[in-house]
């Protein structure tokens, strides 16, 4: 029930923007043939930034107990790229957000999350979020 108060208080204070922001990314990635590698996570994120409370971050190699193409040196190439080109704004836009959050108690949690936006924001190829 508490995961479910979070979730409803983090969409209606500002998860749906940021989740749609990260759906009109990726489908901006999407229109250049180039950047479909990144929509997809750019979409993976989405979800996460709509509801994060109960989901984690993971690699994809933990997940399914092997490594493929986004979790070896192409993924690192592909996440280089996307650091460079736009990942390290995007993670600092989420940090400076958390430390706002963080200045009260109540926003703490709200923080956490925001950080974790910020992690995957550096690096989204090879990763998953799923349920806890």
């Amino acid at each position: 029930m508490i995961r479910f108060i979070l979730n409803l208080l983090w969409f209606f204070l500002g998860g749906w923007l940021s989740g749609l922001l990260w759906l009109l990314g990726g489908l901006l990635l999407a229109v250049t043939i180039v950047g479909l590698p990144y929509a997809g996570a750019a979409w993976r994120i989405a979800g996460f930034a709509f509801w994060p409370f109960g989901k984690e971050i993971v690699s994809r190699e933990i997940v399914t107990g092997r490594g493929d193409i986004g979790t070896g040196p192409l993924g690192f190439l592909l996440n280089l790229v996307w650091f460079v080109l736009g990942g390290w704004y995007i993670a600092l836009s989420h940090l400076l957000i958390a430390v706002a959050e963080a200045i009260s108690i109540i926003g703490i949690p709200f923080a956490i999350k925001d950080l974790q936006l910020a992690y995957i924001a550096l690096a989204p190829i090879g990763r998953t979020v799923v349920r806890r």
